[in-house]
């Protein structure tokens, strides 16, 4: 075998590092562009912002937009409830020009974003459908609202609860959803995504990124985090 000089050595070493770093590169674009991580990132941000678990704000978002991927129940942000039919999107685009023609086709009222926020009850927080659908604009006035809820029920399950529905039965269905994700096969998955460090921010240009189903609601009328609303009952 010849025996590898040391100037060799530093070149193939240097190219390899360079080729590690474009893989390494391309995987995080690669992360930052999938709009499946965008809800928990939101999600990560607003717990920290207004002391919402953040475990809570992972498991709400699953059962408003959560849907099958690799393996994974993953929430997704261009998503539509409308008059309890719900559609994912590919693009915030075609989100927001579907949510623009539910006012003009006869739907009585809908529900965008990761966190589901209700077009009546909800819409006027925002100046227009592309900001409703921002993940963090949704996540944070998601857990603001769910945070006054929690300040006027007093614990976490009551407000999960009034999160959907001031319906007994509507809210009681809807916290045993929550309750499954957290205590149940999902439970793992998001204690590892709650416990991940939050998201910096992306200060280099060169890294920035250039169906059907059944969802919740956020509309006031009528394991991981067991200790704070308890199990599946």
């Amino acid at each position: 075998m010849k025996p590898v000089t040391k100037k060799a050595f530093f070149r193939w070493a240097s190219c390899a590092v360079g080729v590690l770093g474009v893989c390494i590169g391309a995987a995080t674009v690669r992360a930052a562009a999938d709009p499946g991580t965008l809800c928990d990132r939101a999600a990560s941000q607003a717990a920290t912002a207004t002391g919402v678990p953040i475990d809570i704000l992972l498991a709400i978002s699953r059962v408003e937009t959560g849907r099958r991927h690799d393996g994974s129940l993953s929430p997704w942000p261009w998503t539509i409830n409308a008059d309890g039919k719900g559609a994912f999107y590919d693009s915030k685009a075609e989100a927001v020009a579907a949510a623009a023609a539910h006012l003009t086709d006869g739907t009585g009222t809908f529900d965008i974003g990761c966190f589901q926020l209700n077009i009546r009850w909800h819409g006027s927080a925002f100046s227009t459908f592309d900001v409703m659908f921002d993940p963090e604009k949704n996540a944070s006035y998601a857990a603001g609202f769910l945070m006054s809820l929690y300040q006027e029920t007093g614990n976490w399950a009551d407000a999960v609860a009034s999160y959907h529905s001031r319906s007994p039965d509507l809210a009681h269905a809807y916290l045993n959803q929550v309750k499954a994700v957290l205590n149940g096969p999902e439970a793992a998955m998001v204690a590892e995504t709650a416990a991940a460090p939050p998201p910096r921010a992306n200060n280099f240009p060169l890294l920035q990124p250039g169906a059907q189903g059944g969802f919740g609601s956020i509309v006031p009328e009528t394991s991981a985090r067991g200790r704070l609303i308890g199990g599946n009952s």
